[in-house]
């Protein structure tokens, strides 16, 4: 399902949303809340009911609403949800996306004039419910317009697909595993608490939950999670961030390569705390696997590193090439 893959358009990742043509009785900014919408009822402030979303005012002519959202890291959408939770009697019947292809820093100005192409063409949609829509292309997409027709309310906007950034951009040393970078959870052991990509996403960890972390293990296994890298590096650094986990840190952890070559081994962690290990390789690794023992929780993960010119080659030639084909 595509949305195991990165919300793009996450505030976790960086994501803004520039303008809305109309946010008379909710937010725009709520549309790329990385938290589940809530609701409490009878909750009336001055505009009335306080709604965790973004809605527009009653439309008395035509036309249609719509907003505009940078993504947090450019790439491959696969797919998208329009969410109306809790949006009953005011939500819009039918909604569409679009994306552009604008690097840099475009103005509002800019966007509004840029080549837009469908990702989700105009379909209906039901209240309260998450919209499932496959992406209708396959281009490189830095920004999305999602229209709605004609009023009404949103409460999240998803999405999700595979960051693909500017190798020109990358510095000689940086983190290989780092979601915004296209570093990627490919499984892992548990996830009851909270998910294994939230150990990729940029930034500290400010709660808990936040982070990683497994249900409480009575056997003899222990917990892991498998991390494909942005692109095939020579690892220098590993952290380990532990903050906020205190009563569930995990009592050691291991990181080896996808071949079998340990980068890291077995070494005690201390609750509520970023360590930083020197590891070394003598050839190129494209995934690594962290074992923690014998199970608990993580803030983030972090696999510093550089590029072969081969590589860093190879995710150019990328880079051009979808540039071409947006």
């Amino acid at each position: 399902m595509f949305t195991d893959l990165f919300d793009l358009a996450s505030r976790s990742l960086g994501g803004t949303v520039m303008y809305a043509n109309d946010e008379f009785f909710a937010e725009r900014e709520n549309l790329i809340n990385p938290h589940e919408p809530t609701y409490s009822a009878a909750t009336f402030g001055n505009k009335g009911q306080v709604y965790d979303g973004w809605e527009t005012r009653r439309r008395r002519e035509p036309g249609h609403d719509h907003a505009l959202v940078r993504l947090g890291a450019s790439g491959l959408v696969h797919g998208v949800v329009i969410d109306t939770a809790y949006f009953k009697g005011n939500y819009p019947p039918e909604g569409s996306v679009e994306g552009c292809f604008l690097p840099g820093y475009p103005s509002v100005d800019e966007l509004e004039k840029a080549e837009w192409f469908s990702l989700v063409p105009r379909s209906a949609l039901q209240g309260d419910t998450r919209n499932f829509f496959e992406a209708a292309a396959r281009r490189l997409v830095t920004h999305v317009r999602l229209s709605i027709y004609p009023d009404g309310g949103v409460a999240r906007l998803r999405v999700h697909g595979e960051p693909v950034v500017d190798p020109g951009l990358l510095p000689g040393v940086f983190d290989l595993a780092a979601a915004e970078l296209g570093g990627t959870v490919t499984d892992c052991s548990d996830r009851f608490y909270g998910s294994p990509a939230n150990l990729l996403l940029p930034g500290l960890a400010t709660t808990m939950g936040e982070g990683w972390e497994t249900r409480r293990r009575r056997d003899s296994g222990n917990d892991w999670v498998e991390i494909g890298l942005a692109a095939p590096g020579l690892p220098q650094i590993v952290e380990l961030d532990t903050s906020h986990f205190k009563g569930n840190c995990p009592g050691r952890a291991r990181v080896t390569a996808s071949d079998g070559r340990e980068l890291l081994p077995p070494t005690p962690l201390r609750p509520d705390t970023r360590h930083r290990f020197r590891v070394t390789a003598d050839k190129p690794v494209k995934a690594v696997r962290l074992d923690i023992y014998p199970d608990g929780g993580m803030a983030r993960f972090r696999l510093y590193g550089s590029l072969k010119p081969k590589a860093r080659a190879t995710l150019a030639d990328r880079w051009t090439s979808l540039q071409e084909s947006s």
